[in-house]
Formats: C-alpha cells, structure tokens, sequence
C-alpha cells in the first residue's frame, strides 16, 4: 500500500532515487513507493574548510541536478551522510583496516551523524535541501568484536564504518534524534524537502 501522506508531495512521476544505497531504496520502499534507481556518480570528496552540513547539502543538491539533468520529467531524491567526531569527518572506508581503526575511534562514545537531503524536479529544476543531525553512542565494543564486525563486511559501504540497521543495531547502544537519519534518509527532512518542491508554481512553458 502507498502512503497517500508522501505521494501527495510528488509533483511529477517517475520518482528516481538519485543513490546507489540499498538501505534509503529500503526506506522508500517502506513508504510504499514505487521509485527508479538511478545513482548520481559524482566525486564525494570534501571541500576544504567545509563544515559538515554545507558538505552534506552540497553533495545532495550536486547529485539531484546531476540526475534530473538526465530526465525529461521526474522528482529526483538525492542524500549523503557524513559521521563526525572530534570535529573530523569519517566518510566510508577504503578497506577493512580503515575499517576497524573508524570502528575503534568510535566505540564508546558519542557521535554526531549529518545527512542532507535534496529534491529536484526534472522540467523546471525547482529544488529544495536540508539536513538533520543526530548522536549515537557506539557500545564500547571490544577489539574481537571490532574485528568480527568488520569480517562480516556490512562496515565497508558506510560513512564511519557501522550502520545502525542489519548488524549494526549489536553495535550501536543509543541515539538522540532520528533514525532514519542514521541508516541515511531523514524521512521529516525529505518531507520538508518535498513540500518545499509541491509548493513552488511551475514555470509556464
């Protein structure tokens, strides 16, 4: 069953999931939508001096005009999620020793997880971004447990080397603030970014 609440903010058909990740198409499909894969493929590097929010929106907002570009029609959704700590972002990891060094930093402690998130209509370009921010605090896992978690391989396509979905939900021990924003796709934000999109008349033409 759809869900009428998000449908009702899609202003144009198909809608395309600008992301290669399982876990946001996983979100979506929870949300009872039909959507196209179709990932954006840009560099994700960050910019010097770039605080965290700016880089997440930047990256959402780049990777939903990157592939409206390629539409005719259509409302693309487009994220990217950074882990913070110590004022120093931990994007995903090269391998499994990066890996467990991300997974060792983290353990015990508070972090910070930022995603942005960007909706493009392909006819006109309108747009609209934001971002959200929650904590998690990582259970002070121990150098066999690291070790076994990073041999499963689920760390190595995740920003900080965990997700909280799958296996991961054994690895982190709290949160403060939204869920989803941890597995990569705030559904409130997306919702503010949708309405903000439905809300914008179209250009004549």
């Amino acid at each position: 069953m759809s869900c009428a609440l998000v449908e009702r903010l899609i202003t144009e058909f198909p809608l395309v999931l600008g992301s290669g990740s399982p876990r946001r198409a996983r979100i979506l499909e929870g949300l009872g939508l039909e959507f196209i894969v179709d990932p954006a493929g840009i560099p994700e590097d960050p910019l010097e001096g770039e605080d965290p929010s700016e880089h997440v929106l930047r990256l959402a907002e780049a990777k939903g005009r990157t592939v409206a570009s390629r539409r005719d029609r259509g409302t693309v959704i487009a994220a990217d999620t950074v882990v913070l700590i110590d004022d120093e972002v931990l994007g995903k990891p090269r391998d499994v020793e990066e890996a467990a060094v991300m997974l060792r930093r983290i353990r015990g402690r508070w972090h910070v997880v930022v995603s942005g998130v960007a909706v493009v209509r392909c006819s006109d370009g309108v747009a609209a971004s934001g971002f959200e921010r929650t904590r998690v605090l990582v259970r002070d896992l121990s150098d066999q447990e690291v070790a076994d978690y990073v041999a499963g391989g689920e760390p190595l396509d995740k920003a900080g080397s965990y997700g909280i979905q799958e296996c991961g939900a054994a690895v982190v021990e709290r949160i403060e603030g939204c869920f989803y924003n941890v597995v990569g796709l705030p559904v409130t934000r997306l919702l503010h970014a949708l309405a903000g999109v439905a809300g914008t008349v179209r250009r004549a033409g």
